[in-house]
């Protein structure tokens, strides 16, 4: 007589965040197939963060009140740090995932390099520049600000590299491209581990 294996329960992770300055509502399934549904009031960071989740096969569900009345910064900020607060929450204790990804993105002319390990001491290297103050409405100096966020409250060393291009939509859209590819890497799960902690200490962080 055969047995069906247990399915794995998904890994999910919510985060409501309210503030004077945002109201913000996410919600992210690392066993996804990269659904999205995603509201910033910032165009292009919907664009980007759905990029993220298409290629990376997180379901991210994102809803976001901000003070766009004053700027894009507190929105960028704030949303970033709830995805990777929601991030956090799905991988629980990381027993079984990759622990580290790692992707080459090509786009056109531009081509990045990202690699991540997801090892709760959150750092970012970041090696990109852009020649244009602005991809639609966003402002680009915050696209730095933005993978700092996540790479901070989500636990995560982030190298992010540009090696050449020009478009800045280009540029911009490979990196997140990049990271969403590393991120589906790194937090999918090892057979080969189990429930073990991908780390010799038994722990990841500190």
């Amino acid at each position: 007589m055969s047995s069906i294996p247990a399915r794995t329960p998904q890994r999910t992770g919510s985060v409501d965040r309210n503030t004077t300055e945002t109201k913000i509502a996410i919600h992210v399934n690392l066993d996804g197939t990269g659904a999205y549904d995603v509201s910033t009031g910032i165009g292009f960071l919907d664009h980007m963060v759905e990029q993220f989740s298409r290629h990376s096969l997180i379901d991210v569900t994102m809803k976001v009140e901000g003070d766009l009345h004053v700027d894009q910064h507190h929105t960028t900020e704030d949303s970033a740090i709830a995805l990777g607060q929601a991030i956090s929450n799905a991988l629980g204790d990381k027993a079984g995932i990759g622990r580290y990804g790692a992707a080459y993105s090509p786009m056109d002319e531009t081509l990045s390099r990202v690699a991540l390990d997801i090892s709760g001491r959150p750092f970012l290297v970041w090696k990109a520049k852009f020649s244009q103050e602005k991809l639609g409405e966003w402002d680009t100096e915050l696209i730095e600000h933005w993978f700092h966020s996540v790479a901070q409250s989500a636990g995560i060393t982030l190298h992010m590299e540009l090696l050449y291009g020009s478009n800045n939509h280009h540029i911009c859209e490979s990196l997140y491209k990049g990271f969403a590819r590393a991120m589906r890497q790194a937090v999918e799960l090892d057979p080969r581990k189990g429930t073990a902690i991908p780390s010799t200490k038994g722990q990841l962080g500190g």
